[in-house]
């Protein structure tokens, strides 16, 4: 009966751990070298270049529905961001990636640096072949937490 016992408790752990390993391998080896790339590429481009800069890593559908105003683009050139550090991917159930960042942001009028934390959700375009950040352009307005 003991013997029983160790057998099907082994069997679950290796269920789960086959679970656990499947879900975390949803994406193909393509697509997470992919996210790599455009996470990298995203987190430079909003450290180092221009708003501008960063529209084309954005969702459509979330440009359609969230359009940005000029004022909301002339906000942007009124700070610097002086550090991006992302932290770990995280996949969602709905088969996109959250992503959480540190982001350091100094204020061009009054030199004051603050951080704030962005969250980030990468879509996979299968039609594109690419991803896409889901949620917008980083909030660096945000009040402190």
């Amino acid at each position: 009966m003991r013997r029983t016992f160790q057998i099907l408790l082994l069997t679950l752990l290796a269920l789960t751990s086959v679970t656990a390993l499947a879900a975390k391998e949803k994406l193909t080896r393509k697509q997470r070298v992919e996210l790599e790339k455009t996470q990298t590429a995203y987190s430079s481009t909003i450290r180092w270049g221009t708003t501008e800069e960063a529209l084309p890593y954005l969702d459509p559908e979330y440009t359609r529905e969230h359009p940005l105003t000029d004022l909301e683009l002339r906000r942007y050139e009124q700070v610097k961001v002086s550090s991006y550090r992302p932290l770990e991917n995280v996949n969602m159930p709905d088969g996109s990636v959250g992503r959480t960042a540190s982001v350091g942001v100094i204020n061009l009028n009054t030199q004051a640096e603050r951080q704030v934390t962005v969250k980030e959700i990468w879509r996979w375009d299968a039609e594109d072949k690419r991803w896409l950040q889901a949620n917008g352009l980083p909030d660096l307005w945000q009040e402190p937490r």
